[in-house]
C-alpha cells in the first residue's frame, strides 16, 4: 500500500511540475473575448496627430510579417502552424483577402520575401515557396533550403529577414531560460547564402532574439534581445543592440543587461568583456519586433529612432510591456531616451491585457503595420497631421 501510496505522490509532483513548467504561477494572461470590431481603439494612446486602424481581423496568432513590392502581406505565426498570405484587392485600406500558404508547420514565426521567392522558417529549417503570388489559390509544397538547425522548440521560433548583403539572417535561441550549450550554434544570430546553402554564426552571447532590422545609413545590424526569466520582477531588463562589426558577444548566460552577473554562470566573469546594450528596455517587457524610421509620412523629429514592439510580460506579479516603444538615437549610435510611442493594449488598473504587439512592418506610403498574436490582428499607424 505504501508503494502505491509513494507512486501516487510522485506522479502528482510530475503532472504539477510539468504544469508550471508550461503555464508558470504568477500572473498569467486572462484571454478577453472581443470581436475585432469590438477592440476598443479609443483606449490606444498615440501622440499628436497619429491615427491607429484595425488593418486585418481574425488573423490567427499573428506574428511575423513580410510585404511584396504589390502589397501582399505574408504573415507567420507560432502556435498555428500557419502561413497566411493576406490582400487588400478593394484598395481601401482594409484586409479583404486571406489564403494559407502553410498549414501544420512546426512554429512557422519568420517570414521573408525576397525576388518573389517566400522563405519561411521553422524550428529547424528554411522553406522556400517559389515565385508565391503566382499560386496563392493552390501553393505547391515548399523546397527545403536548410534543414540543419536545432530541433529544440523552447526559443525555436524564428525571426527571418535578409540583409543589404543580401544574405538570410536566422537567430538560434537559447533552449532554456539561462545555461550553457555545448553546441556553439545556441544563442547566436546566423546568416545563410540562399543559393550555396552555405550557413555561418555571425553573433553570439544572445538570449533570443525575435526582432531585428539594419539602419537605413549605416547599414549596420540592429536586434532585440529578451532577457532572462526568474531573478525577480525588476531584472534584468531587456535589450536593444547594435552589431557594428561580425564576431561579437553579447554576454549570455554570463552577463545580462550589459552590468549584471548572472548568479550562477557569472562566477569568474567580467561583464566588460562583452558588448553592453545601446538600450536596457524594461524588465520582462519581451521586445520583438524593431524598426528604425521610414521617410514617407511620419514626421522627420523621428528620424533616427528605433521603433520597438513590446510583446508583454507572461510571469511578472504586475504586467509591463504590451506597447510600441521608441528610442531616439545620436549621430554616434548612442541612446538619446527610451520613450513610450502607442499605449494602452494593457489596462494597468485592472493588469488586463486585450493585445500583445509581435512585429513591426512599414507600408510603402510611410504607414507602419503592427500585428498582435493576442488579438488576431493587424493594425496599420498613420500620421494626418495635427
Amino acid at each position: 500500500m505504501s508503494l502505491k501510496i509513494n507512486l501516487i505522490c510522485c506522479l502528482a509532483i510530475i503532472i504539477a511540475s510539468c504544469k508550471y513548467s508550461v503555464n508558470p504561477p504568477g500572473n498569467p494572461l486572462k484571454k478577453i473575448q472581443k470581436s475585432p470590431s469590438s477592440f476598443p481603439l479609443e483606449d490606444l494612446k498615440l501622440p499628436p496627430g497619429f491615427t491607429i486602424e484595425v488593418y486585418a481581423e481574425e488573423v490567427k496568432n499573428a506574428r511575423s510579417l513580410a510585404l511584396s513590392p504589390t502589397g501582399t502581406l505574408f504573415v507567420g505565426n507560432r502556435s498555428g502552424g500557419n502561413v497566411f498570405a493576406l490582400q487588400d484587392k478593394a484598395k481601401n485600406g482594409v484586409i479583404d483577402t486571406k489564403h494559407t500558404i502553410l498549414e501544420n508547420g512546426n512554429m512557422p514565426n519568420g517570414v521573408a520575401f525576397k525576388d518573389g521567392d517566400l522563405y519561411v522558417a521553422e524550428v529547424n529549417r528554411i522553406v522556400k515557396f517559389p515565385n508565391i503570388e503566382s499560386q496563392l489559390t493552390s501553393v505547391n509544397p515548399p523546397e527545403v533550403l536548410f534543414d540543419k538547425y536545432p530541433t529544440e522548440s523552447h526559443h525555436g521560433w524564428k525571426y527571418i529577414a535578409f540583409g543589404p548583403d543580401g544574405l538570410l539572417y536566422i537567430p538560434v535561441g537559447a533552449p532554456c531560460n539561462v545555461c550553457e550549450s555545448e553546441d556553439r550554434i545556441f544563442n547566436t544570430i546566423t546568416r545563410l547564402n540562399v543559393e550555396t546553402k552555405e550557413m555561418e554564426i555571425i553573433q553570439e552571447g544572445i538570449r533570443n532574439t525575435v526582432g531585428f532590422t539594419w539602419h537605413p545609413q549605416t547599414k549596420e545590424l540592429w536586434f532585440s534581445d529578451n532577457g532572462r526569466d526568474m531573478m525577480g520582477d525588476d531584472m534584468p531588463g531587456c535589450e536593444l543592440n547594435y552589431a557594428p562589426k561580425v564576431g561579437l558577444h553579447y554576454g549570455f548566460p554570463y552577463c545580462h543587461q550589459g552590468d549584471i552577473l548572472d548568479p550562477k554562470f557569472g562566477e569568474g566573469k567580467s561583464c566588460e568583456d562583452y558588448v553592453a546594450p545601446v538600450q536596457v528596455l524594461g524588465p520582462h517587457v519581451a521586445p520583438l519586433g524593431i524598426e528604425f524610421y521610414k521617410e514617407g509620412m511620419f514626421p522627420p523629429s523621428y528620424k533616427n529612432t528605433v521603433f520597438i514592439a513590446e510583446h508583454g510580460s507572461w510571469n511578472r506579479s504586475k504586467k509591463i510591456g504590451y506597447r510600441i516603444s521608441m528610442v531616439k538615437l545620436d549621430k554616434n549610435n548612442n541612446s538619446l531616451g527610451y520613450e513610450t510611442f502607442i499605449d494602452g493594449w494593457l489596462d494597468k488598473a485592472e493588469d488586463e491585457v486585450w493585445g500583445r504587439p509581435v512585429d513591426l512592418e512599414w507600408m510603402e506610403d510611410g504607414s507602419l503595420l503592427i500585428s498582435d498574436d493576442f488579438a488576431n490582428a493587424i493594425y496599420r499607424v498613420s500620421y494626418v497631421g495635427e
